[in-house]
This record gives C-alpha cells, structure tokens and sequence, in this order.
C-alpha cells in the first residue's frame, strides 16, 4: 500500500501540462481502487479472491498508463514546444522516473506465479509457472551457507522488496541484471519499462540539463 500510496502522490505533483485529466481524477480513481483491496487485506496478504486480483492489476495499470501518458507529453513538450524552464523539467522528470520504478515493482510482484497472495499461501508444487528466476532459484549447489537460504531448501519467496529491486536494475541498466525475465510477459513489460526509463533518462533529462547551462 505505502508503495502505490507513494505513486499516487509523485502523479499529484505532476506539472498541470504533463496530466491526461483533472489532477484529482486518477488518484482520486486509484485510491477508490485500493480501498477495497485493503478491506479484503487489512493487515497481511492472505485472501485470494477474483475481485481482489482483477482490482489490484486494475490498480497496476491505471498507475502505468497515467505515468507513460505523462512521459509522452513530456516528450512532445520538450521536442515541439521548446520548453525553457530546465528545473521543472528535471523534477518532472524524476517524478516520472521514480513512478515508472514503483509501477513496474508492482507489477513484476502482482504476476509473477498468480501474484503475492498465491506465491505466500499455495505450496511450491501448485504455483503457476515463474515469470522471474531470482538468484535464490540457483543456489542449491553453492557454499552450504549460501545453499540454506535457496528457494529450494528454505521455501524462500520474492516480496515486493525483491520485485522493486528488479525494477530500479532495470531501470537504471536497461537490462536484466541478476533476475531474468522468464515468461513472454516479463519480457515485454521489461522492454518497456526500459525504453521508457532510456527515454527519460537521455532525451528528457540531457535536454534540461542542457537548458539549465
């Protein structure tokens, strides 16, 4: 919750320019989305049920689409409007990059083996196919103290932690770092997360950078 709570607050921030709506609408729509989702999951992530898991990849994206509109619009600004202020420019910029960072974490943790709820409370042997390999995953035949804590041996599970790590590798080195993307969906949300990330990383920041000299 802190997390899309933090996401929710960096979109509020955003220059008035830079959103597809109303400032209050989304957030106002994502904080709707997550009350029930709380109620279902007051406390711990226990219950599994087909509202809870349609509302929280609705949540995901709403988030993801409202944070890639406002980068394509900060895009458009800088390549057709010629914006001159450099400074709002660079904290748009970093508001965008931190969301696309959150955003992707929950996403990678909302569908990975059927999302948080089912890689906690299903045994090893009836979760989905694995849409991540974490380095947990190949520890088996390493040092014995190393081995005691593979997933093999220690029924170790990802938590968002884990998936917001793979989120800022990705980000920050367009690629897969320790964690490989398995699946066909894992892929494709990491390709995009990583153009998105390049996009702002070189195109929008270099150019206020160069605004600011």
């Amino acid at each position: 919750m802190v997390a899309t709570l933090a996401a929710i607050a960096l979109y509020l921030f955003l220059p008035q320019r830079l959103l597809i709506a109303p400032r209050y609408v989304l957030p106002a729509l994502e904080c709707l989305l997550l009350v029930p989702l709380v109620a279902i999951n007051p406390k711990r992530l226990t219950r599994q049920t087909r509202a809870f898991r349609v509302l929280s990849l609705t949540l995901v994206a709403v988030i993801a689409v409202s944070n890639l509109a406002a980068l394509t619009i900060l895009v458009h600004e800088l390549v057709y409007a010629g914006v001159k202020d450099g400074r709002s420019l660079l904290v748009a910029a970093l508001q965008v990059w931190l969301t696309n960072i959150i955003v992707f974490g929950l996403a990678y943790w909302e569908l990975d083996r059927g999302g948080p709820v089912s890689r906690t409370q299903l045994p090893r042997s009836a979760l989905p196919l694995a849409d991540f390999r974490f380095s947990q995953d190949e520890n088996d035949d390493a040092v014995q103290e190393v081995a005691d804590g593979a997933s093999g041996a220690s029924d170790w599970v990802p938590t968002l932690v884990d998936y917001l790590y793979v989120s800022v590798t990705n980000s920050t080195a367009f690629s897969p770092t320790d964690t490989m993307p398995l699946s066909t969906r894992a892929k494709a949300l990491m390709a995009v997360q990583s153009v998105s990330a390049l996009m702002t990383s070189l195109l929008v920041i270099a150019r206020a950078v160069s605004i600011l000299h």
